[in-house]
Protein backbone atom coordinates (compact mmCIF):
# COMPACT_ATOMS: atom_id res chain seq x y z
CA UNK A 1 0.00 0.00 0.00
CA UNK A 2 1.31 3.31 -1.59
CA UNK A 3 0.51 6.87 -2.07
CA UNK A 4 2.67 9.04 -5.18
CA UNK A 5 2.01 12.62 -4.25
CA UNK A 6 2.51 14.68 -7.83
CA UNK A 7 2.70 18.08 -7.03
CA UNK A 8 4.25 21.30 -5.81
CA UNK A 9 7.09 21.85 -3.25
CA UNK A 10 6.68 25.28 -1.89
CA UNK A 11 8.74 27.61 1.18
CA UNK A 12 5.75 29.20 3.02
CA UNK A 13 6.82 32.56 4.43
CA UNK A 14 4.46 33.39 6.99
CA UNK A 15 3.29 36.26 8.61
CA UNK A 16 1.04 36.65 11.79
CA UNK A 17 -1.19 39.62 12.04
CA UNK A 18 -3.89 40.78 14.15
CA UNK A 19 -5.97 40.77 11.33
CA UNK A 20 -5.61 40.58 7.16
CA UNK A 21 -4.56 43.55 5.75
CA UNK A 22 -7.11 45.89 3.68
CA UNK A 23 -5.72 47.18 -0.32
CA UNK A 24 -3.24 49.24 0.04
CA UNK A 25 -2.41 48.81 3.62
CA UNK A 26 0.23 47.94 5.74
CA UNK A 27 0.05 46.10 8.98
CA UNK A 28 2.40 45.63 11.54
CA UNK A 29 3.22 41.75 12.31
CA UNK A 30 3.33 40.23 15.20
CA UNK A 31 6.02 36.60 13.94
CA UNK A 32 7.09 35.18 10.85
CA UNK A 33 8.28 31.78 10.22
CA UNK A 34 9.87 30.33 7.20
CA UNK A 35 8.13 27.00 6.92
CA UNK A 36 8.09 24.07 4.16
CA UNK A 37 5.38 23.69 2.62
CA UNK A 38 3.39 23.48 -0.91
CA UNK A 39 0.31 21.53 -1.30
CA UNK A 40 1.96 19.28 -2.97
CA UNK A 41 4.38 18.41 -0.21
CA UNK A 42 1.82 19.21 2.50
CA UNK A 43 -0.38 16.38 1.27
CA UNK A 44 3.01 13.77 0.86
CA UNK A 45 3.58 14.83 4.59
CA UNK A 46 0.28 14.10 6.07
CA UNK A 47 0.67 10.65 4.57
CA UNK A 48 3.99 9.82 5.67
CA UNK A 49 2.51 10.69 9.17
CA UNK A 50 0.33 8.63 9.06
CA UNK A 51 2.62 5.74 8.51
CA UNK A 52 1.41 5.11 4.73
CA UNK A 53 4.73 5.03 2.13
CA UNK A 54 4.48 8.25 0.45
CA UNK A 55 6.43 8.96 -2.66
CA UNK A 56 6.93 12.93 -3.51
CA UNK A 57 7.14 13.25 -7.59
CA UNK A 58 7.92 17.19 -8.30
CA UNK A 59 10.83 20.30 -8.27
CA UNK A 60 12.39 22.69 -6.02
CA UNK A 61 14.76 25.16 -6.73
CA UNK A 62 18.70 25.14 -6.93
CA UNK A 63 18.84 27.26 -3.70
CA UNK A 64 18.95 26.86 -0.09
CA UNK A 65 15.32 27.13 0.23
CA UNK A 66 15.29 23.62 -1.94
CA UNK A 67 17.62 21.96 0.31
CA UNK A 68 15.69 22.96 3.19
CA UNK A 69 12.64 21.31 1.51
CA UNK A 70 13.93 18.00 0.46
CA UNK A 71 15.45 17.46 4.07
CA UNK A 72 12.37 18.15 5.74
CA UNK A 73 10.26 15.85 3.44
CA UNK A 74 12.79 13.06 3.87
CA UNK A 75 12.83 13.61 7.42
CA UNK A 76 9.62 12.59 7.55
CA UNK A 77 10.30 9.18 5.59
CA UNK A 78 8.80 10.60 2.25
CA UNK A 79 10.09 8.76 -0.40
CA UNK A 80 12.21 11.92 -2.62
CA UNK A 81 13.90 10.04 -5.15
CA UNK A 82 12.14 11.34 -8.02
CA UNK A 83 11.64 14.92 -7.11
CA UNK A 84 14.23 17.23 -9.71
CA UNK A 85 16.58 19.69 -8.60
CA UNK A 86 15.58 22.22 -10.97
CA UNK A 87 18.12 25.32 -12.41
CA UNK A 88 15.64 27.95 -11.19
CA UNK A 89 14.35 29.37 -7.51
CA UNK A 90 12.06 27.26 -5.43
CA UNK A 91 8.33 27.88 -4.98
CA UNK A 92 7.49 30.71 -2.64
CA UNK A 93 4.03 31.28 -0.55
CA UNK A 94 3.79 34.68 1.02
CA UNK A 95 1.08 33.45 3.80
CA UNK A 96 -0.57 36.28 6.15
CA UNK A 97 -2.24 34.30 9.51
CA UNK A 98 -4.39 36.64 11.37
CA UNK A 99 -6.36 36.52 15.18
CA UNK A 100 -9.08 34.69 13.74
CA UNK A 101 -7.26 31.72 12.25
CA UNK A 102 -7.90 33.19 8.51
CA UNK A 103 -5.46 33.77 6.06
CA UNK A 104 -4.91 34.87 2.62
CA UNK A 105 -1.76 33.34 0.56
CA UNK A 106 0.44 34.32 -2.57
CA UNK A 107 2.15 31.80 -4.22
CA UNK A 108 4.79 31.91 -6.60
CA UNK A 109 5.72 28.77 -8.49
CA UNK A 110 9.23 29.05 -9.02
CA UNK A 111 10.64 25.02 -9.74
CA UNK A 112 7.27 24.35 -9.48
CA UNK A 113 6.44 25.96 -12.98
CA UNK A 114 8.53 23.99 -14.77
CA UNK A 115 6.93 20.62 -13.90
CA UNK A 116 6.08 18.72 -17.20
CA UNK A 117 6.07 15.74 -19.10
CA UNK A 118 9.30 14.54 -17.44
CA UNK A 119 8.04 14.37 -14.43
CA UNK A 120 5.02 12.39 -15.71
CA UNK A 121 7.18 9.56 -16.90
CA UNK A 122 8.74 9.78 -13.33
CA UNK A 123 5.19 9.20 -12.15
CA UNK A 124 4.35 6.12 -14.57
CA UNK A 125 7.39 4.78 -13.39
CA UNK A 126 6.31 4.28 -9.88
CA UNK A 127 2.41 3.62 -10.84
CA UNK A 128 2.78 -0.31 -10.50
CA UNK A 129 3.47 0.08 -6.62
CA UNK A 130 0.84 2.57 -5.95
CA UNK A 131 -2.48 2.47 -4.51
CA UNK A 132 -3.58 6.33 -4.91
CA UNK A 133 -2.12 9.12 -7.00
CA UNK A 134 -2.93 11.97 -5.41
CA UNK A 135 -2.70 15.73 -7.39
CA UNK A 136 -3.63 19.34 -7.17
CA UNK A 137 -3.41 22.48 -9.37
CA UNK A 138 -0.17 24.20 -8.36
CA UNK A 139 1.77 22.55 -10.81
CA UNK A 140 0.87 23.07 -15.10
CA UNK A 141 -2.44 21.86 -15.45
CA UNK A 142 -1.15 19.75 -18.41
CA UNK A 143 1.32 17.40 -16.47
CA UNK A 144 -2.20 17.06 -14.30
CA UNK A 145 -3.81 15.67 -16.69
CA UNK A 146 -1.18 13.18 -18.04
CA UNK A 147 -0.50 11.98 -14.46
CA UNK A 148 -4.18 11.33 -14.53
CA UNK A 149 -4.12 9.45 -17.49
CA UNK A 150 -1.47 7.65 -16.50
CA UNK A 151 -2.94 6.27 -13.42
CA UNK A 152 -6.09 5.44 -15.09
CA UNK A 153 -4.42 3.47 -17.33
CA UNK A 154 -2.43 1.53 -14.31
CA UNK A 155 -5.68 1.43 -12.30
CA UNK A 156 -4.66 2.90 -9.86
CA UNK A 157 -7.10 5.93 -7.52
CA UNK A 158 -6.95 9.03 -8.31
CA UNK A 159 -7.71 11.94 -6.30
CA UNK A 160 -7.74 15.43 -7.53
CA UNK A 161 -7.78 18.36 -5.00
CA UNK A 162 -9.07 21.21 -6.91
CA UNK A 163 -7.05 24.35 -5.48
CA UNK A 164 -6.19 26.74 -6.00
CA UNK A 165 -9.66 27.30 -7.35
CA UNK A 166 -9.96 27.16 -11.41
CA UNK A 167 -13.12 26.98 -13.13
CA UNK A 168 -11.72 26.05 -16.80
CA UNK A 169 -10.90 22.65 -16.05
CA UNK A 170 -10.35 20.46 -19.31
CA UNK A 171 -13.46 18.65 -20.18
CA UNK A 172 -10.90 15.29 -20.39
CA UNK A 173 -9.77 15.69 -16.91
CA UNK A 174 -12.71 15.14 -15.12
CA UNK A 175 -13.29 11.64 -16.32
CA UNK A 176 -10.33 10.40 -15.06
CA UNK A 177 -10.91 11.32 -11.53
CA UNK A 178 -12.39 8.72 -8.81
CA UNK A 179 -12.63 11.30 -6.31
CA UNK A 180 -12.08 14.93 -6.27
CA UNK A 181 -12.05 17.12 -3.04
CA UNK A 182 -13.13 20.84 -3.59
CA UNK A 183 -14.05 22.91 -0.44
CA UNK A 184 -16.58 25.73 -0.49
CA UNK A 185 -15.40 28.69 -2.64
CA UNK A 186 -13.61 25.62 -5.35
CA UNK A 187 -16.48 23.92 -5.81
CA UNK A 188 -18.60 27.55 -6.30
CA UNK A 189 -16.16 27.84 -8.82
CA UNK A 190 -16.00 25.01 -10.76
CA UNK A 191 -20.13 24.54 -10.95
CA UNK A 192 -20.21 28.17 -11.07
CA UNK A 193 -22.97 28.98 -8.89
CA UNK A 194 -22.96 29.73 -5.29
CA UNK A 195 -22.16 26.31 -2.53
CA UNK A 196 -23.01 27.47 0.58
CA UNK A 197 -25.01 24.27 2.07
CA UNK A 198 -25.87 20.62 1.61
CA UNK A 199 -28.38 21.20 -0.58
CA UNK A 200 -26.21 23.41 -3.05
CA UNK A 201 -23.18 21.15 -2.67
CA UNK A 202 -25.13 18.03 -3.59
CA UNK A 203 -26.52 20.12 -6.04
CA UNK A 204 -22.57 20.75 -7.09
CA UNK A 205 -21.93 17.28 -7.03
CA UNK A 206 -24.57 15.99 -9.16
CA UNK A 207 -22.84 18.73 -11.77
CA UNK A 208 -19.36 17.07 -11.63
CA UNK A 209 -20.61 13.87 -11.68
CA UNK A 210 -22.39 14.60 -14.96
CA UNK A 211 -19.00 15.83 -16.06
CA UNK A 212 -17.41 12.23 -15.56
CA UNK A 213 -16.16 12.15 -11.60
CA UNK A 214 -16.93 9.23 -9.75
CA UNK A 215 -17.11 10.16 -6.58
CA UNK A 216 -17.57 14.16 -4.56
CA UNK A 217 -16.74 15.15 -1.28
CA UNK A 218 -17.30 18.95 -0.79
CA UNK A 219 -15.51 20.61 2.45
CA UNK A 220 -18.02 22.64 3.53
CA UNK A 221 -16.03 23.72 6.66
CA UNK A 222 -18.53 23.44 10.08
CA UNK A 223 -20.67 21.42 8.35
CA UNK A 224 -18.19 19.23 7.72
CA UNK A 225 -18.20 17.43 4.72
CA UNK A 226 -20.30 15.93 1.97
CA UNK A 227 -20.01 13.07 0.13
CA UNK A 228 -21.93 11.64 -3.41
CA UNK A 229 -21.30 9.19 -4.94
CA UNK A 230 -22.81 7.17 -7.58
CA UNK A 231 -25.09 4.82 -5.10
CA UNK A 232 -24.95 6.51 -1.64
CA UNK A 233 -25.00 10.06 -0.09
CA UNK A 234 -23.87 10.43 3.21
CA UNK A 235 -22.45 13.64 5.34
CA UNK A 236 -19.05 13.63 7.49
CA UNK A 237 -19.65 15.93 10.63
CA UNK A 238 -17.05 18.22 11.50
CA UNK A 239 -14.40 17.67 14.60
CA UNK A 240 -14.85 20.02 17.20
CA UNK A 241 -11.71 21.26 18.24
CA UNK A 242 -10.59 25.33 19.05
CA UNK A 243 -8.79 26.47 15.61
CA UNK A 244 -4.82 28.07 15.88
CA UNK A 245 -3.93 28.13 11.61
CA UNK A 246 -6.13 26.60 9.43
CA UNK A 247 -3.50 27.33 6.40
CA UNK A 248 -2.96 23.41 5.82
CA UNK A 249 -6.75 21.81 6.78
CA UNK A 250 -7.28 21.36 2.55
CA UNK A 251 -4.14 19.29 2.65
CA UNK A 252 -4.55 17.65 5.68
CA UNK A 253 -7.99 16.35 4.72
CA UNK A 254 -6.47 15.22 1.64
CA UNK A 255 -3.84 13.40 3.23
CA UNK A 256 -5.65 11.56 5.50
CA UNK A 257 -8.14 10.62 2.32
CA UNK A 258 -5.44 8.81 0.54
CA UNK A 259 -3.45 7.22 3.46
CA UNK A 260 -7.03 5.89 4.78
CA UNK A 261 -8.00 4.40 0.98
CA UNK A 262 -4.60 3.15 0.90
CA UNK A 263 -4.86 1.15 3.47
CA UNK A 264 -8.17 -0.79 2.03
CA UNK A 265 -10.35 1.54 4.62
CA UNK A 266 -14.09 1.92 3.26
CA UNK A 267 -14.89 5.25 1.58
CA UNK A 268 -17.22 6.55 5.00
CA UNK A 269 -13.73 5.60 6.81
CA UNK A 270 -11.45 6.95 4.47
CA UNK A 271 -13.18 10.55 5.19
CA UNK A 272 -14.35 10.12 8.51
CA UNK A 273 -10.42 9.62 8.92
CA UNK A 274 -9.72 12.64 6.63
CA UNK A 275 -11.99 14.91 8.40
CA UNK A 276 -10.03 13.92 11.73
CA UNK A 277 -6.56 14.54 10.56
CA UNK A 278 -7.93 17.99 9.30
CA UNK A 279 -8.93 18.83 12.49
CA UNK A 280 -5.87 18.28 14.30
CA UNK A 281 -4.00 20.51 11.61
CA UNK A 282 -5.88 22.91 13.05
CA UNK A 283 -4.92 22.73 16.06
CA UNK A 284 -1.19 24.04 15.61
CA UNK A 285 0.29 26.21 13.65
CA UNK A 286 1.94 26.28 10.20
CA UNK A 287 1.56 23.50 7.54
CA UNK A 288 3.57 20.60 7.62
CA UNK A 289 4.52 21.01 11.41
CA UNK A 290 0.78 21.00 11.68
CA UNK A 291 0.05 17.54 10.32
CA UNK A 292 -0.65 14.71 13.13
CA UNK A 293 1.38 11.53 13.41
CA UNK A 294 -1.00 8.04 13.20
CA UNK A 295 -0.43 7.84 17.12
CA UNK A 296 -2.19 11.66 17.65
CA UNK A 297 -4.90 10.66 15.61
CA UNK A 298 -5.60 7.31 16.66
CA UNK A 299 -5.70 8.86 20.34
CA UNK A 300 -8.31 11.77 19.02
CA UNK A 301 -10.77 9.24 17.10
CA UNK A 302 -10.25 7.04 20.36
CA UNK A 303 -11.01 9.84 22.26
CA UNK A 304 -14.20 11.11 20.23
CA UNK A 305 -15.75 7.75 19.99
CA UNK A 306 -15.51 7.48 23.88
CA UNK A 307 -16.97 11.27 24.21
CA UNK A 308 -19.75 10.27 21.86
CA UNK A 309 -18.50 12.85 19.06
Amino acid sequence: MSVIIFGSINMDLVARTPRLPAPGETLTGRSFAAVSGGKGANQAVAVARLGIPATMIGRVGNDSFGQTLLQGLKADSVVCDQVLVDDTHSGVAVIAVDDASENNIIVIPGANGNVGEADVDRVQAVLPQAQVLLLQLEIPLSAVVSAAQAAKQAGVTVILDPAPAQSDLPADLYPLIDIITPNQVETSQLVDFPVHDLDTAHQAAIVLQKRGVQTVITKLGKLGALCVTASETFQIPVFPVQAVDTVAAGDAFNGGLAAALAAGLSLKQAATQASAVAALSVTKAGAQPSLPTREALTAFLAAHQSSGT
